[in-house]
């Protein structure tokens, strides 16, 4: 499982011209599920963004969580992660975790993140999305699973 993580003063996505989720302070997260992944994974990366210290205290230090803030997240799925350009011209997307699997999947990590944030934004799965945010900071991160 792969996530790029973007701590954001806010963010949004479209889908068709019309906003289907959007969030004040708190995380974007693109994600994107490997072929292999398994639920454990799910929950180690909820826990891993969630708990990431990348708030700033009053200190100036990065050391506040999501769940610290009480900020929101934002989570779109993103199959693109997954796409290797070593060959060729055009990036193979092997890797990925075929559609309804993903789905699924997914969902499941929704659901595990809302266990624990108060709002969980969503866009649409296999939509084509429009994502606007503003990167705080900018503080930009990506996280794999099976690292």
């Amino acid at each position: 499982m792969r996530a790029v993580v973007q701590r954001v003063k806010n963010a949004s996505v479209e889908v068709d011209g019309k906003v289907v989720g959007s969030i004040n302070r708190g995380l974007m997260v693109l994600l994107g599920i490997g072929r292999d992944d398994t639920v454990r994974d799910v929950q180690w990366m909820v826990d891993k963004i969630i708990n990431l210290r990348i708030f700033e205290k009053e200190t100036g230090k990065l050391d506040e969580s999501l769940l610290d803030i009480q900020g929101e997240l934002l989570i779109v799925s993103q199959f693109t992660l997954y796409g290797d350009c070593s060959k060729g011209r055009r990036p193979s997307f092997t890797s990925a975790m075929g559609a309804e699997d993903a789905r699924r999947m997914f969902e499941i990590f929704v659901e595990a993140a809302k266990k624990d944030v108060k709002r969980v934004e969503t866009g649409i799965f296999q939509a084509s999305m429009n994502i606007s945010l503003v990167n705080e900071g900018p503080v930009t991160l990506i996280i794999e699973s099976k690292s």
